[in-house]
């Protein structure tokens, strides 16, 4: 049990537990192992916990072996600044002297000259505030990935679509010649597809709502910088919303549309599908993973067929996901 001050689980905050509620309704087979979870400071008094200008985290690890029958955990407390303020300007200065990642690995980079537009882009996003994080450990394409992420948000969690999608490029990566592609992803998330494309050699632009870009650089360029040959770019995008003036045809060509959970139960299905028409051209291949869970998730599907060239690539029994490459219908 995680114990945050004086406040015990009866006392948490509603939308949180809300939050936690709809996730486990969605599938128990979607919650991830948690590595360790650490507290941060936000604006509600009951996760605000500051002292002397640092925040106060916990981790939560096994206990040692004469414990460990018991099967108890033991929550440790210690005081550190936030890692999406600290961490990344560490790394930007690792990028000119060319140090490697944590785990020791370190990649072909690109050119320093192309990076340096690309570190800046990333720096621009304000980190996001959530009161709780989670780590969380994969392994693709030969890199260990670390993805933070963030029970408070939708768009900060990896979703089973991601993480079969991710599968599927790697054990298809020459198949879709992804070196040097030009990748667009729409709904990002915390970033773990990206990342693998990345890896793999693409170019590519990370995309989602405004509340979750700052997550997303961190988790990019922490798993990125130094191991990637094109640093991935993050860019807004709200669907349906300012696509001709943000995405302009003449300029945003994009070899790669990938998609993955996005489809969900919510009110903006129309607009993605919207955004996905747009943003694919002639010669443009999308690639849509997605855990099948509601009859509306069917009805996307069945209005996605009828503007692309519909293909199911893999299916996934054991977590209902389902890959398609869409070819947008030409008249």
């Amino acid at each position: 049990m995680i114990l945050m001050g004086n406040a015990t689980l009866n006392n948490l905050d509603f939308h949180w537990l809300a939050f936690v509620h709809k996730k486990l309704i969605l599938s128990g087979a979607d919650l991830y192992k948690t590595q360790g979870v650490k507290m941060c400071a936000e604006t509600s008094d009951l996760f605000r916990s500051v002292r002397g200008g640092q925040f106060i985290s916990w981790s939560c690890e096994k206990a040692e072996k004469k414990d460990q029958a018991q099967g108890m955990d033991v929550c440790l407390s210690s005081a550190q600044q936030p890692a999406c303020l600290g961490e990344a300007a560490g790394r930007l200065e690792a990028a000119e002297e060319g140090t490697v990642q944590d785990d020791g690995t370190g990649g072909s980079p690109g050119d320093s000259k192309e990076m340096e537009p690309c570190l800046h882009n990333l720096q621009k996003f304000v980190p996001t505030d959530y009161a709780s994080y989670t780590q969380e450990h994969y392994c693709f394409a030969g890199k260990k990935i670390i993805i933070q992420e963030s029970i408070e948000s939708y768009g900060a969690v990896v979703w089973p679509g991601a993480t079969a999608l991710c599968q599927y490029l790697e054990e298809h990566a020459q198949e879709l010649n992804l070196q040097d592609a030009k990748i667009l992803e729409i709904g990002a998330g915390p970033g773990l597809v990206s990342i693998v494309a990345s890896i793999l050699g693409a170019q590519v632009t990370a995309t989602d709502l405004p509340d979750v870009l700052g997550n997303l650089q961190y988790n990019l360029l922490k798993n990125t910088l130094k191991r990637t040959a094109h640093l991935p770019e993050v860019r807004e995008l709200v669907w349906g919303e300012d696509l001709e003036h943000n995405f302009p045809k003449c300029t945003s060509y994009y070899d790669y549309i990938l998609a993955s959970d996005v489809v969900y139960h919510h009110y903006f299905l129309d607009k993605l599908l919207s955004t996905m028409v747009y943003l694919a051209q002639p010669g443009t291949v999308l690639l849509w993973a997605n855990k099948f869970r509601f009859s509306t998730d069917y009805e996307f599907l069945d209005k996605f067929k009828q503007v692309f060239e519909a293909t199911l690539l893999a299916e996934y029994p054991e977590s209902s996901v389902k890959i398609f490459k869409g070819i947008l219908k030409w008249d």
